[in-house]
């Protein structure tokens, strides 16, 4: 029990991180209709502002959140207004190569920049022991309240905000709102910057629990779609329980299988959703 008490704590952590990179994506999704494959890459992206930021500035990665968040929304609407926009009217197929191209820029930019070496920033804060035998990660537990805050500030953002409605209306229907006098180009610029802010911010939480390389973005690419479709396709709340539900799956089945397949529980509970049901667990509702 002490066991699984333990590795369910760390996959629920882990959660919270998953959540936060599928909430950048669903926004993305539900606003836009762009089925983002550079989404992952633009979490590499925030990892390496991150570690630089940690080792040439001597910032703590959680400080640094400050410094990615709108570098990575500025990246975010440049990527939207000069390559997503011009093809927003073409076949799907032509978005989806578009955002392919932009994750192999940038991974392989990465790779020319910087290598293929792996990195990591130690913090000075490692675990703490409760009850005597059960070790919580501090950094684990920091990454998943600054993820929750996030998460939170965002729902509050597209619920509460003018700019947030606008975002829902144009997700709902993009002619009406355009009718209604919603500016939806600037709208889909918004939308994009703000999922790569949260790609961004997921990488920076990731900095003191795991390791970068160029190549780091693509499994959470993946991650991000299981969320996004375990929880509802454009369902922010559905993201954030997609997250939580595949970290503990993760986690639990490393402890009673293997680690090695740690990837693979996840697309299982991916392919059981999409035959069982294709909606999500929370329906069809967006942003």
């Amino acid at each position: 029990m002490l066991s699984f008490a333990q590795i369910l704590i760390s996959g629920i952590l882990t959660g919270a991180l998953y959540a936060l990179v599928g909430i950048g994506l669903t926004i993305i999704f539900g606003v836009m209709r762009v089925i983002n494959f550079a989404h992952g890459e633009l979490l590499m992206v925030g990892m390496y502002i991150s570690f630089f930021a940690a080792t040439l500035l001597g910032l703590d990665p959680y400080v640094s959140l400050l410094i990615v968040a709108p570098a990575l929304f500025v990246i975010g609407v440049l990527i939207q207004r000069y390559l997503i926009n011009p093809v927003l009217k073409a076949p799907e197929f032509n978005q989806i190569l578009v955002t392919l191209g932009v994750g192999l820029v940038l991974t392989n930019s990465a790779q020319l920049l910087f290598t293929a070496d792996y990195r990591q920033v130690r913090t000075a804060y490692s675990s703490l022991t409760w009850g005597g035998n059960l070790a919580i990660s501090v950094p684990y537990t920091v990454s998943f309240l600054l993820a929750l805050a996030i998460t939170a500030a965002l729902y509050v953002f597209l619920m509460r905000t003018d700019l947030g409605k606008a975002m829902r209306a144009t997700a709902q229907d993009r002619e009406a709102a355009r009718l209604m006098g919603i500016n939806v180009e600037r709208v889909s610029m918004v939308a994009f910057g703000i999922g790569a802010a949260a790609a961004g911010a997921a990488g920076t939480l990731l900095m003191p629990v795991y390791y970068l390389f160029p190549a780091v973005g693509e499994p959470f690419t993946l991650k991000a779609f299981v969320v996004v479709v375990l929880g509802g396709m454009g369902s922010v709340i559905g993201a954030t329980f997609g997250g939580l539900i595949l970290g503990a799956v993760e986690a639990i089945g490393s402890l009673y299988a293997s680690t090695g397949y740690k990837d693979a529980y996840g697309f299982v509970i991916f392919l059981l959703i999409l035959i069982l049901k294709p909606s999500g667990l929370f329906g069809r509702s967006r942003v």
